[in-house]
């Protein structure tokens, strides 16, 4: 008997990626599952998906832990650039989505797989992400997409899987949900329209508002050269410093918000996203940021920050561009080390004060204000006059117009 082709498929458990197992395995091929760990599973979940994989047939399943890999690769480079889409949104599944790929593409390549899976549609921009890695990790491997392919509602993968004995939880019928170190997003319902208002049922990060404590929380983050590193003075590896803010910073509901912005293909899209340790780590390090950068360094790290957020939300990640901003950012972060303190309350992470060896600020000369002693007042007219020499010529022939 000809031995059945392999295929890897990339597994979360969910409702897409449980109906390509089911389904391809169906088509004749030996299914072997993959699940990354980027922050998303606990032990007793990563267990639930373990059985599911097992009860519907697979061939085998392996779980790949790459938290350490996703943030020195990924999440330190967001940090570093305040990376928010839109002035608002952390990125929370883009760089998972690229890790998970990654390292499926990978193990396909080491068991010699003739084809590699994904559960992505059609829409949105994981299929682009998953598609790019598994051409740039495994170049000869056929790349297969039920869902995309088929264009399937959730409502008719549902019904397929019950047909084959499998029943899905009613979450996870109504939304999909990605949850991740560096935060979660929860898509499907209301998110289709842009003034739909998720019910508080569909998060599961931050705590509503009638849950909230009613005091607040102060913490001190510490920073080495960009990296957190502490937190009330207690040392962490990175991983679990973020694990830490996600359970705190979410108690106090932070980190919620919605969405709206431009897809890889041309489309709008809104997504609601959950993402306490990275909203609050990102909002300690810009204020850091500004207290020991030069003006110069903060416009253009803001600049090339948008554009390496960018790169990795939009699939570009492999691209020799993202290296070269990485060394910017790199070396952007000698002087930026130092203590942030931040309050928890009310849905907010507020940044009550920052100190730092590397400070800028110098209480004994530089002072703003009426008490500076780095000039005088003669000094300090004679510089407005020159600053303003442009306009005064320029409104001498061209009157301005108010």
């Amino acid at each position: 008997m000809k031995d059945k082709p392999k295929l890897v498929l990339a597994y979360s458990g969910g409702l897409d990626t449980t109906y390509c197992a089911v389904y391809l395995r169906e088509q004749g091929y030996d299914v072997y599952t993959v699940t990354v760990q980027t922050g998303g599973f606990d032990e007793a979940e990563l267990k639930s998906i373990a059985e599911r994989a097992g009860s519907i047939g697979v061939v085998r399943h392996e779980v790949i832990d790459a938290r350490t890999e996703l943030f020195e690769d990924y999440l330190r480079y967001l940090i570093f650039a305040n990376a928010l889409r839109g002035d608002l949104y952390p990125l929370c599944v883009s760089a998972e989505r690229v890790v998970q790929a990654k390292r499926t593409a990978q193990y396909a390549v080491s068991i010699h797989a003739e084809a590699l899976a994904h559960g992505s549609t059609g829409a949105g921009n994981d299929q682009v992400r998953f598609d790019v890695a598994y051409r740039v990790f495994a170049p000869d491997t056929k790349i297969i997409t039920p869902i995309r392919d088929q264009a399937l509602t959730r409502g008719q993968e549902v019904d397929y899987l019950a047909g084959h004995g499998v029943e899905i939880s009613s979450k996870i019928r109504t939304y999909s949900v990605n949850r991740g170190l560096w935060g979660c997003t929860i898509g499907g319902g209301q998110t289709h329209r842009s003034d739909g208002v998720l019910p508080e049922s569909a998060y599961e990060m931050t705590a509503s508002r009638k849950d909230r404590p009613t005091q607040p929380q102060t913490l001190k983050i510490e920073f080495d050269r960009g990296v957190p590193t502490k937190i009330d003075g207690q040392s962490q590896k990175p991983v679990d410093l973020i694990g830490k803010l996600n359970d705190v910073a979410g108690r106090h509901g932070v980190g919620r918000g919605m969405h709206v912005g431009d897809t890889i293909l041309g489309i709008k899209g809104r997504v609601a996203f959950e993402a306490p340790g990275a909203v609050t780590l990102i909002g300690a390090h810009r204020e850091l940021e500004k207290l020991v950068l030069s003006r110069q360094q903060l416009f253009w790290k803001r600049t090339l920050g948008e554009v390496y957020g960018a790169g990795l939300h939009e699939a570009r990640f492999f691209d020799p561009l993202m290296r070269d901003i990485e060394s910017f950012l790199t070396s952007s972060q000698q002087c930026v080390s130092g203590c942030v303190t931040v309050e928890l309350l009310a849905g907010s992470a507020t940044v009550l004060g920052v100190t730092s060896p590397h400070s800028l600020m110098n209480r004994d000369e530089a002072i703003y204000g009426e008490e500076s002693s780095l000039w005088s007042g003669s000094e300090a007219s004679a510089f407005a006059k020159i600053y303003g020499m442009q306009d005064w010529l320029t409104a001498r022939s061209v009157p301005p117009q108010m």
